[in-house]
């Protein structure tokens, strides 16, 4: 078994043990060195003898971050800052590293964002970066485990699509053999079919792809969204599935990485649900008390976000959405035909959380069609699927770069991605 820095402290002083890691740092004396040593989990204090190595002169010009193994003996009762250190007898260097490090790990020197995504393999290596995808992985892990206790079946759609998910510009056209294909928007459509296939619940993590030519700090070109539907549902139920799994979610995050979680948000502890709700128009009211002027129809700047995220606390629902601003498979509000049985999920000023009540009807969404200007035989493999007994469905997609992103009190999407693609970026 592999020991990491974390299993130091459960072993025995004096035990014999290796261990592998990057060199963090090095404090140098003539027959005398320490190695500070990294791995995933923490730093320990390397002490290196020149009587004790053979190789000490190699490994007295070993570079910042070298990879290298170090055997040795565990001493427990050592005057470093962890209080334990490493009295290595053999270090074998494993691999070196060139000089100069294009930025370094460790160095309070600050370097602009695209030298960081540039060498994302170092930036990475930080140990506060790295706690960003240890919270994203633990994060995503809860939401899973939150719909197999309730019994959703995690499914994988197509990625390379024939028709627009949503209809609009926002697409990636790709050459598919002798055809135009698209890189998808959303599995909305394919989860739809999956309901009418009587699959019932079913929820899906993967990339999805918009063409939106924004180069702002909350937008991707790819992201990782997590979609759920669900058969016989509406909108208020789909909304309280979508804030308790995020609850489950966020404290087992929280509860599992413990610390390290304060260092970016001190207030994410204990998240309750429900989350508050406002609606379209009610948002539209308050925020023109407050000196905008906003038509119904209209959609939010950032600016008005802003202000209405000062009325709440972190998360809450902002409800009934024009039809005019949505996708052409929402439900209308039986009360208000302008209006849709839709919501939005907002953590602070972020939207992280679109979704709604779906058509089930064939009439009503052939009619949409055309309301939307969209040419129906585009949607044929989606549209035969509502011929033939479609239930009342509803769902919602995630975007899991912006939530971790908020969460984290991070100051760009990019930072809770690890290999961000936008506008101007398609490497590394």
């Amino acid at each position: 078994m592999r020991i990491y820095v974390n299993n130091l402290n459960e072993l025995g002083d004096n035990e014999k043990i290796t261990i592998n890691g990057w060199v963090q740092e090095t404090r140098k004396m003539k027959n005398l060195m320490f190695i500070i040593l990294r791995d995933s989990t923490g730093t320990v204090q390397i002490t290196a003898k020149k009587d004790n190595l053979g190789n000490y002169n190699e490994i007295y010009d070993i570079t910042r971050e070298s990879v290298i193994s170090v055997s040795g003996i565990l001493n427990k009762k050592s005057v470093s800052k962890s209080g334990i250190e490493i009295n290595a007898d053999k270090i074998e260097i494993l691999s070196y590293a060139a000089t100069p490090l294009p930025m370094g790990v460790i160095d309070r020197v600050s370097v602009d964002f695209d030298t960081r995504l540039n060498n994302r393999f170092i930036d990475l290596r930080k140990p506060e970066n790295l706690f960003i995808f240890k919270f994203e992985s633990e994060l995503l892990f809860g939401i899973r485990e939150y719909m197999n206790n309730n019994n959703f079946l995690e499914v994988h759609t197509p990625k390379t699509v024939a028709a627009a998910t949503e209809g609009g510009a926002d697409l990636f056209r790709l050459k598919y053999f002798e055809k135009n294909a698209y890189l998808n928007q959303s599995p909305q459509l394919y989860k739809e079919i999956l309901i009418s296939s009587g699959f019932d619940k079913v929820f899906e993590v993967g990339p999805a792809f918009r063409a939106e030519k924004e180069n702002t700090v909350r937008h991707l070109n790819e992201f990782t969204s997590i979609d759920v539907e669900i058969a016989f549902a509406d909108d208020n139920y789909v909304m309280s599935l979508l804030e308790n799994s995020l609850v489950y979610a966020i404290n087992r995050t929280v509860k599992k990485l413990g610390d390290g979680v304060s260092e970016y948000n001190g207030s994410l502890k204990d998240v309750k649900s429900p989350f508050p709700r406002i609606t379209y128009e009610e948002s539209i009211d308050y925020l023109n008390s407050k000196g905008f002027k906003i038509s119904f129809g209209d959609d939010f700047s950032p600016e008005a976000m802003k202000t209405l995220a000062d009325k709440f606390d972190n998360f809450y629902f902002i409800t009934g959405w024009p039809a005019d601003l949505r996708p052409f498979y929402t439900m209308p509000d039986e009360n208000n035909p302008k209006l849709t049985r839709s919501f939005d999920l907002q953590l602070n000023d972020i939207e992280i959380t679109s979704g709604a009540q779906r058509i089930h009807d064939y009439r009503m969404l052939e009619q949409n069609f055309l309301i939307k200007g969209l040419n129906k035989n585009d949607f044929e493999f989606y549209e035969k699927a509502f011929k033939y007994g479609m239930p009342p469905h509803a769902g919602w997609g995630l975007g899991l770069e912006r939530l971790v992103m908020n969460l984290l009190h991070l100051s760009n999407v990019r930072e809770s991605t690890l290999f961000p693609r936008d506008r101007t970026r398609l490497s590394p």
